[in-house]
């Protein structure tokens, strides 16, 4: 079941929980600090399911490093998708957390970005093997509030993951604000991933930067529906080499990106088109929100 806080009214309240239903409720003054930073029962919940292990500092790694340990630990990543591969984006996010064991996570995301992409699916989430006991999902209502909320779970040492997507243009997740997030990052231990759905690139902090886009998945036998399957371009990667490609399908039992499923290793962007069609079924999918509803628990 996924722990849902709608943080609407971030500015006017505090959550607290209740003693008879377990349920968090909004009942005094200040929130988005309390919820992420202050509330000692939420703390104590994302330690529990802690993984364990020091961070990665920087990411002095081999290129292909991600296929099997996941994004570097403690930095902040950004990954861009086109509206129509949006599903895509989300579930590259989810793969890259379980690459890197980097649970528990906290998915901030706005009221504005639910209705256009309709709700997390939670069968999905669960068919690429997260264990959604591990996600906090926040709602918040804009944009400031966004960004309000990912400073503060940012700092949170309990936390292994920040995924904080946004939709279309965010003016205020500048330069500034990446560095700020970045810095938080390394001082908490937090791995932090902005997925931009429909966004152009601007100047960041930010460590690496990704393109997404979905690819055809191989059938199975029987022709059964394949594995989740990516086009992934790495845009930038600070002090390493960019530019670079791969086609690859997640393999949920072992956490790893399949590099060889497509026979080929990773190769300069351009050589090779986009495959096309949409493997991954997981994620945001206005289709499925009401079926995700009955998995997912929402306070306040």
């Amino acid at each position: 079941m996924i722990v849902s806080l709608r943080l609407k009214d971030a500015i006017s309240g505090t959550w607290t929980r209740s003693k008879k239903d377990s349920a968090w409720r909004l009942t005094r003054r200040n929130i988005t600090r309390t919820v992420v930073n202050e509330s000692s029962a939420l703390i104590a919940r994302l330690k529990r399911i802690a993984t364990t292990g020091m961070p990665t500092q920087g990411d002095g790694r081999a290129d292909d490093a991600w296929l099997t340990q996941g994004m570097a630990r403690a930095q902040l990543h950004e990954i861009f998708t086109a509206i129509d591969d949006s599903a895509s984006g989300a579930g590259f996010a989810v793969a890259s957390v379980l690459a890197a064991r980097a649970a528990p996570v906290m998915w901030l995301r706005t009221e504005a970005s639910e209705r256009q992409g309709g709700r997390l699916h939670a069968t999905g989430l669960v068919e690429m093997g997260l264990d959604v006991t591990s996600l906090v999902l926040g709602l918040v209502e804009d944009e400031a509030d966004l960004l309000r909320a990912a400073a503060d779970a940012a700092r949170c040492h309990g936390l292994g993951t920040l995924v904080m997507e946004s939709w279309g243009r965010t003016p205020g997740l500048d330069l500034t604000a990446t560095r700020r997030l970045m810095l938080a990052a390394e001082a908490s231990g937090v791995t932090i991933l902005s997925l931009r759905i429909g966004a152009e690139p601007v100047p960041s902090a930010a460590a690496s930067r990704w393109q997404v886009a979905a690819c055809r998945s191989r059938p199975l036998e029987a022709d059964a529906p394949g594995k989740p399957a990516f086009d992934i371009e790495l845009l930038r990667r600070r002090g390493g080499q960019a530019g670079l490609r791969w086609r690859v399908e997640w393999d949920r039992d072992a956490y790893i990106f399949d590099n060889t499923a497509f026979d080929q290793i990773a190769f300069a962007s351009g050589d090779s088109p986009t495959l096309p069609g949409a493997g991954v079924s997981v994620a945001a999918d206005r289709a499925t929100a009401d079926d995700a509803a009955a998995s997912v628990r929402r306070t306040g």
